[in-house]
């Protein structure tokens, strides 16, 4: 069988997750050319386990080649004459990176579509794409293998480090930088004014946001994200971290690298974040908090004071039909005074033991 440029036998797969340690178990001559559930999987996919609720569709998957750990291997079936397993550490991760190399994503060519306005003041590369309608302001820098989707604009001063890609639609005003090989959605805001005002007589007084955006190197953006500019010194993104959609983080953030938000997170204006976070859908962290290295918070978490110490943090009230939850509200809203008249009845019982 002749191989295409996005196939690969399972013994080149593996030589391809090295770092994985991986251990062909099998045929390794079988020919994958995609990546499929475990449930969709045919003779020429590749798939995964990585959660133990999967392990039944597992023994039964028609895949071609199977990523699992040494301890899921040992609890299914052997193998058939037909298919091929590949032991390694982390199933997930290198799942992914195979999910990569069989991308057929294509990256346009070089080159700026006619209708695309750019200031002469502007270093664009010559191995860059700019799409249909960019504008480009003076003093922006494109780096090598930049792609600028269509629609997009890049602020003045702004700098957009080599081969990120920017999709259709992103906004990045003025004075911000994007680090290499970050990928930026539909959609997105980066640099616009933070919520910055002065109460004075009943009305508000902008603070003008003169700080800037800095993103690190390997970031992706969500669809619809907005990151706003610092007041007197600048937000920071650090490296690797990924914000899903519709993330807001105010102004004057500082987020450590490898941190991950899922959607609706909103992070207020000063807060601090440390490195590897792991933030669920729809979380909140108030402004001026600091957050350690290696938190995770739940969905739905309101963080009110600062973390010190890493760990899995949850703050959601539960689920329950609505006459229950204001039985268990109209509970919550009194313990205060369930305290107090615990703490009388407890005096009161060690005054009676006391005469006994």
């Amino acid at each position: 069988m002749a191989i295409s440029s996005r196939s690969l036998t399972v013994s080149a797969l593996a030589q391809l997750l090295a770092a994985f340690d991986p251990q062909i178990q099998g045929d390794g001559t079988i020919v994958l050319d995609h990546v499929a559930t475990l449930q969709d999987a045919g003779p020429s996919a590749l798939t995964f386990l990585s959660n133990k609720k999967y392990r039944q569709q597992a023994s039964h998957t028609s895949a071609g080649c199977l990523l699992v750990s040494k301890a899921d291997a040992a609890l299914l079936p052997l193998i058939s004459n037909t298919a091929a397993r590949i032991l390694c550490t982390d199933p997930y991760a290198a799942f992914a990176t195979a999910a990569q190399w069989f991308s057929t994503t294509t990256r346009p060519k070089a080159g700026v579509h006619p209708s695309a306005v750019i200031s002469p003041l502007a270093s664009v590369s010559t191995h860059a794409y700019i799409g249909p309608h960019v504008v480009i302001e003076a003093g922006a820098v494109i780096e090598d293998e930049v792609i600028v989707g269509a629609g997009s604009f890049i602020g003045s001063d702004t700098k957009i480090g080599r081969a990120s890609i920017l999709n259709a639609h992103v906004s990045i005003y003025a004075e911000c930088e994007i680090g290499s090989r970050c990928i930026i959605h539909s959609g997105a805001v980066i640099g616009a004014d933070g919520f910055g005002f002065a109460p004075h007589k009943g009305c508000w007084i902008k603070i003008p946001q003169t700080g800037r955006v800095l993103i690190g190197e390997d970031c992706e953006i969500g669809a619809n994200t907005t990151i706003d500019r610092g007041a007197l010194s600048n937000t920071i993104i650090g490296n690797g971290v990924k914000l899903d959609n519709q993330v807001q983080i105010g102004h004057n953030v500082v987020i450590g690298d490898h941190c991950a938000f899922a959607g609706c997170v909103g992070i207020a204006g000063s807060a601090s974040i440390g490195k590897r976070v792991q933030l669920g859908g729809g979380a909140i962290v108030l402004g001026h908090l600091q957050i350690c290295d290696d938190v995770v918070i739940s969905a739905a978490t309101t963080v009110t004071r600062s973390i010190n110490k890493p760990g899995f943090y949850s703050g959601i009230f539960p689920l329950d039909e609505n006459a229950q939850w204001e039985k268990s509200a109209v509970l919550v809203r009194n313990l205060d005074k369930m305290r107090i008249e615990v703490k009388a009845l407890r005096k009161e019982l060690d005054l009676l033991k006391q005469r006994l």
